[in-house]
């Protein structure tokens, strides 16, 4: 029974990726029926009793995530391409649709996110992904690495982390303005705060990208900062890499505890390899590092 069910959950997760990689083509139920080899008289029911919601629904939301994030950091696709790749007809039926998901226009969402609605909106994508999509690690997955110092340039967040969203538009407005790209130069995230237990005016997570650029007063409010050099465990996750606490608590609570390892004085850190939007949520990867003595 237990591998009964593990086959059609592996099912069920078949289904959330395809529709992750394939958020521009048509996703009607028998397309996705298909993907997950169900009955497409029954796949309709048994989706909406695994998920908590209706496979529509589903994949509204993740178009309009993928949609949103276009919006918000990607300035030079115009809200037409956008709209047209979400699956309407035209950027008016997109922009109505946007409001009434968000309470703002695409225009406007673009120029100021209002991202506390935004979070709400996605709370049923997030709860129904948490049901069969919650990555489990072993010690296998860990693997501990010398590594080098990194000087970097860094954009501190400080505040709720639900406001982080536009601290990471002006630092990839920075990066745009002096061509220090993804491609080219690495991107990393230092953990300062656990954001369950730190009050929302006193988070902070320094946003960072490796440069040995000399930063000067038109860079503000940019700062020079150094990853140092050592031993670190090292934690890939593949796939919505938004939120690593999963991870994190893998790496405090079960690993370091049976590997004998001590940590040193630098926070946890994540270095970004590949990103949502650039890539489907299921295929971006972030690795974790957890400095030790």
């Amino acid at each position: 029974m237990t591998a009964a069910i593990e086959n059609y959950q592996a099912r069920m997760r078949r289904v959330l990726d395809y529709i992750d990689r394939q958020t521009e083509e048509e996703l009607s139920l028998d397309v996705l029926s298909g993907v997950a080899a169900f009955s497409k008289f029954h796949f309709h029911r048994q989706f909406v009793a695994t998920f908590g919601l209706s496979v529509h629904r589903y994949v509204h939301l993740a178009r309009m995530k993928r949609a949103s994030f276009r919006l918000a950091y990607h300035e030079a696709q115009s809200v037409t391409d956008i709209a047209l790749d979400a699956g309407y007809d035209s950027p008016d039926a997109f922009a109505r649709a946007f409001r009434q998901r968000f309470g703002q226009s695409p225009s406007s969402f673009r120029k100021s996110p209002d991202w506390e609605p935004w979070l709400a909106a996605f709370g049923p994508l997030d709860a129904a992904r948490s049901k069969l999509m919650q990555k489990t690690f072993t010690a296998d997955d860990v693997t501990i690495r010398d590594v080098v110092a990194t000087p970097v340039a860094i954009m501190e967040h400080r505040g709720a982390p639900s406001s982080i969203g536009e601290t990471i538009k002006r630092f990839i407005a920075w990066r745009k303005a002096t061509g220090l790209t993804p491609k080219t130069s690495p991107t990393f995230n230092i953990f300062h705060c656990d954001p369950h237990t730190t009050p929302d005016t006193e988070y902070r997570m320094d946003l960072c990208v490796g440069t040995d650029r000399l930063l000067g007063e038109q860079d503000k409010p940019m700062k020079a900062g150094l990853i140092p050099a050592g031993r670190c465990a090292v934690l890939r996750v593949i796939g919505h890499t938004d939120n690593l606490e999963a991870a994190a608590l893998y790496l405090y609570q079960t690993w370091l505890p049976a590997s004998g390892e001590e940590t040193r004085d630098f926070p946890i850190y994540c270095q970004r390899l590949s990103f949502f939007p650039d890539v489907p949520e299921s295929e971006a990867v972030a690795e974790l590092f957890l400095p030790l003595k």
